[in-house]
C-alpha cells in the first residue's frame, strides 16, 4: 500500500483548484457567485459534491438539515469516527474558495486514500455543511449545530428575506425536520473535527507561510451605541456651545480603535455610523455606530468591552451628550483541541516548514463543537487576506501543500 502523499508535486493542488471553479460555477444568480442555503445553487452544489463522494469511496446521504455527509469506512465497522469539511454556502458576490477548499480537500484526501487501498484505525466522515454563512436566515451554523445537538428548533420558524420559512425551505429541499433530532453524534465515539480553510486574513501571507495552525475561533461582542446631543443651525451655534453628536461619536471611534491596538489579538470595528435626519447645514443631534470586538481570550474582550463602555461614557459626559452601548450579540472563544493541533503542527514541521499559530478572527462550523468533541482548523494562506469577494484566491501549490499535511494528519491519528 503506497503512500497517498506521493502523488507528484502539485498534483493535489491543480486538481482541487479545477473543482473548486467547477463548483463555483455553480450560483444562484448570473454572473457573480451566490449560493444560498438550501437555495437552487445549494441543490446542485450538493448533487455534485455527492457524486464527488461516491467516487472517492465514500456512502453519501443529505441529512435533515441539507448537510451532505459521505462516509469513508474503517478497517473494522466500529463507531469511532474522524470528521472532516466545512461549509459550501456562501455570502452574496462571494469567492471560490470559503468553505469550499475544506469540503474539496477533505474529499480529494479521501480519495487519494481509496484509490491506493488505505484504510484508516477509524471512520472519516466528510461534510458539507449548508449553513454557515447565515445570510439566508436570521440564525446560522444550523447543520453544525443539529449534529452537536444543539439546534434550537424555533429556528424553523425564521423567515428568510425571500419569505419562506427555514421549515419550508427545509421540506422543499427534499428534508424533513421532524428528524433533526437524529442527527446529533455520538461524542464518545466522535474523535474530533477538523477543518481546512482559507485565512481570510493576511497574517500568513505576511509572514511568508503557506499554512497555519489555529488557535482558537475569537470570541465576538456586538453592539450598538446611541449618541443624543442638540441639534442646531450649522451657521449660529458657536463651536463652544455645540452638542455635536457625530463630532461625539467620531471621537470615540478613535478611542475604540486605539483600545483595541493596545493588545495584539485584539480587534475592534466600527462597521456602519447613521446620522438621523443629516444635512449639510445642521448640527448632527443623533448618530448611532455599531460595534464588533473580538478575542480568542474571553477575558481580553470582556475587558475590552467593558473599558470601551467607559470610554464612551467619559468622551459623553465631556462633549454634552449622551451615549447608551447595547449590546445585541455576544458569543464566547471556542479553543481548539491541544492534541489534534499538535498533530497538525507536527505534520507540518515534518515537512520542513515553521508551524505557524494563530486565531481565528472569524467564525466557522467548528466553533458549534466547542467543549463537546475535540476540534482542529489548518488556515491556508489568501492573496492580501482578502475573502467575501470574488478576489478570493489561494494558490495551488499551497492548496496541495494543505492536501499533504492534512493527508500526513490522518496517519497520525489512532
Amino acid at each position: 500500500m503506497r503512500d497517498i502523499t506521493a502523488a507528484s508535486a502539485g498534483a493535489f493542488g491543480k486538481r482541487i483548484s479545477d473543482r473548486l471553479a467547477e463548483l463555483a460555477a455553480i450560483s444562484d444568480e448570473p454572473g457573480r457567485l451566490t449560493r444560498l442555503y438550501l437555495g437552487p445553487g445549494h441543490r446542485n452544489a450538493a448533487d455534485l459534491v455527492s457524486r464527488w463522494m461516491r467516487e472517492a469511496g465514500m456512502a453519501v446521504r443529505i441529512d435533515s438539515t441539507g448537510n451532505v455527509v459521505g462516509r469513508y469506512r474503517g478497517q473494522d465497522p466500529g463507531p469511532r469516527t474522524l470528521m472532516l469539511g466545512s461549509h459550501i454556502d456562501t455570502v452574496r458576490d462571494a469567492g471560490r474558495f470559503d468553505g469550499a477548499l475544506g469540503v474539496v480537500t477533505a474529499i480529494e484526501v479521501v480519495a487519494a486514500a481509496s484509490k491506493a487501498g488505505k484504510r484508516y484505525p477509524f471512520a472519516i466522515e466528510v461534510i458539507a455543511f449548508g449553513d454557515e454563512e447565515g445570510v439566508r436566515f436570521p440564525s446560522t451554523l444550523s447543520g453544525a449545530k443539529a449534529l452537536a445537538g444543539r439546534f434550537d428548533l424555533k429556528a424553523l420558524d425564521e423567515i428568510g428575506e425571500d419569505g419562506v420559512s427555514r421549515r419550508q425551505a427545509l421540506l422543499a429541499f427534499g428534508c424533513d425536520p421532524l428528524r433533526l433530532s437524529e442527527e446529533a453524534l455520538s461524542p464518545e465515539h466522535a474523535l474530533g473535527y477538523v477543518e481546512v480553510h482559507i485565512e481570510q486574513g493576511p497574517v500568513l501571507e505576511q509572514e511568508g507561510l503557506p499554512v497555519g495552525v489555529v488557535t482558537a475561533i475569537d470570541g465576538v461582542t456586538r453592539g450598538v451605541v446611541n449618541v443624543e446631543g442638540v441639534a442646531g443651525h450649522a451657521g449660529t451655534v458657536p463651536m463652544a456651545m455645540r452638542k455635536d453628536a457625530l463630532a461625539a461619536a467620531a471621537e470615540m471611534l478613535i478611542a475604540v480603535e486605539n483600545r483595541a491596538r493596545s493588545r495584539p489579538n485584539l480587534v475592534a470595528t466600527v462597521g456602519k455610523i447613521d446620522v438621523p435626519g443629516a444635512s449639510a447645514n445642521t448640527i448632527p443631534g443623533g448618530a448611532r455606530f455599531t460595534l464588533d470586538i473580538r478575542s480568542p481570550a474571553d477575558q481580553e474582550r470582556l475587558s475590552a468591552v467593558n473599558d470601551i463602555r467607559e470610554l464612551v461614557a467619559a468622551i459623553a459626559q465631556r462633549r454634552g451628550v449622551t451615549a447608551k452601548f447595547a449590546v445585541g450579540h455576544e458569543v464566547a472563544a471556542a479553543l481548539c483541541d491541544a492534541r489534534l493541533s499538535d498533530e497538525l503542527a507536527a505534520t507540518i514541521e515534518a515537512m520542513g516548514l515553521l508551524p505557524r499559530r494563530l486565531p481565528s478572527g472569524a467564525g466557522h462550523d467548528a466553533m458549534a463543537f466547542d467543549k463537546l468533541i475535540p476540534f482542529a482548523m489548518l488556515f491556508v494562506r489568501c492573496r492580501g487576506g482578502v475573502s467575501h469577494n470574488p478576489a478570493e484566491f489561494a494558490a495551488p501549490d499551497d492548496i496541495d501543500l494543505a492536501t499533504r499535511v492534512l493527508a500526513g494528519f490522518l496517519d497520525r491519528i489512532e
